[in-house]
């Protein structure tokens, strides 16, 4: 008696398909889920001694990232003008910030950063950090009468301090 091979060719490729289908499906469910966070960097530039710099913004976005969070900036086109007496785009932030200029936007000018910031925390569903209450705003995106969206904070001797 005999008898032909028992795992064939096929069967040994469906196997290791459903192999790697189950490896993919696990990496996507035990990948972690990434916290992204908006931040209001004209409202942040003021936090410490309620004077326009970017040292304030640098000291909240590492903060940011010790905690876990992965900060989306939004500025007003004006921004460069107030720490820097000129335009800054987003490459220049990002030089004077320490942090990729894709992780950073400016309004164009004339536009408000506030309603695209909140498009975009609500697109990601992030928090914002920012002590604006954005009353201008509550119409158009009612989200931010709720205080659980957002993030406020302060800066006191060099420290970040968020609630």
């Amino acid at each position: 008696m005999t008898s032909g091979p028992i795992l064939t060719l096929p069967l040994l490729l469906g196997a290791i398909g459903v192999v790697l289908a189950v490896i993919l499906l696990l990496r996507l469910r035990l990948r972690k889920r990434i916290n992204w966070v908006v931040v209001d960097g004209s409202n942040v530039l003021y936090w410490e001694n309620d004077e326009p710099t970017l040292y304030s913004v640098r000291l909240v976005v590492e903060k940011l990232v010790l905690d876990g969070f992965v900060p989306l900036l939004w500025f007003d086109a004006n921004v460069g003008y107030l720490v820097a007496g000129h335009y800054m785009n987003p490459a220049k932030l990002s030089k004077a910030l320490r942090y990729p200029a894709g992780r950073i936007s400016v309004a164009p000018k004339g536009t408000p950063a506030d309603p695209l910031l909140i498009s975009d925390a609500e697109r990601l569903k992030a928090l914002i950090v920012t002590n604006d209450r954005f009353r201008d705003w509550q119409e158009r995106f009612p989200q931010v009468a709720q205080q659980d969206v957002f993030l406020r904070g302060g800066i006191r001797n060099k420290c970040v301090h968020l609630k």
